[in-house]
């Protein structure tokens, strides 16, 4: 069986930055096994996989090592897809996945993702966590991830986590954020899910379903800037919506090419 395979770099202006993602369309599922293979033959951060499902899209996940419910720079990658290869005519597509519909909207160079919001509940910094991050938050939140808050940028930049530590902690991955340093620039990110197969995360989209309302609340504002840390770099634009995040990047293929199964 030959599969088309597009590699999208998203939440990026230009190739080798922001984070990769393999996008498979398919005309039928594939039992899980071959998808996890794919996924881990790609060893990509994300591997999305869609096939049609009425007027959108069925869409499903896979870390290298996992399925997940949510992933934002992956939905990112197969709306591009959708719009530049399959529906050129489409400014909005919908996908049906584990976390409900969530909906993609071209708005010029930027494709547009709507999310479900995840606040973090606060809980007590422990020495684990301390210990796996090398570091002492000044505050932590859990939602699907442990969100860790530090005091500045450098905090954040200057973090060199014990990645078996942090497989330990009892969660999908660790994000660790700060208020920014740079004008325009309302708060900085990195993500650790080395328990997912992922020990950094170059741009993570559900990350910010957390980030957001947490800063929202914090500066008072519902549009935010945000720059995740990691070695390739990420921009995002947010905006927090009730229940909802929107959560704004741009997205540039890498490769198009076929895969044997």
């Amino acid at each position: 069986m030959k599969l088309t395979m597009y590699q999208i770099d998203a939440f990026a202006d230009r190739t080798f930055t922001g984070n990769q993602a393999c996008v498979c369309p398919l005309e039928s599922w594939l039992d899980d096994a071959t998808l996890q293979a794919i996924a881990a033959e790609n060893n990509v951060a994300e591997t999305a996989f869609f096939l049609p499902a009425g007027n959108g899209y069925h869409l499903r996940w896979c870390t290298p090592t996992i399925e997940v419910d949510l992933c934002g720079h992956a939905t990112l990658a197969a709306a591009y897809v959708v719009f530049h290869h399959l529906r050129p005519e489409l400014s909005r597509v919908e996908f049906q996945t584990r976390s409900g519909l969530v909906t993609v909207d071209r708005e010029g160079e930027r494709l547009v993702l709507d999310f479900p919001s995840r606040p973090g509940v606060p809980e007590p910094v422990t020495p684990e966590i301390t210990a796996a991050l090398g570091r002492e938050p000044r505050e932590v939140l859990r939602s699907r991830d442990l969100m860790c808050v530090f005091d500045s940028a450098e905090e954040v930049r200057q973090l060199r986590p014990d990645m078996p530590r942090v497989a330990e902690l009892q969660c999908l991955g660790v994000i660790a954020t700060a208020p920014g340093d740079e004008p325009e620039v309302d708060f900085v990110s990195r993500f650790f899910a080395p328990q997912s197969g992922i020990p950094e995360d170059p741009a993570t989209g559900s990350a910010h379903c957390t980030l957001t309302p947490y800063w929202s609340q914090r500066l008072g504002r519902h549009e935010l800037h945000a720059r995740q840390l990691s070695s390739r770099g990420a921009e995002l634009w947010l905006t927090q919506c009730g229940e909802r995040v929107r959560i704004a990047g741009r997205a540039v293929q890498y490769l198009q090419g076929t895969i044997n199964v």
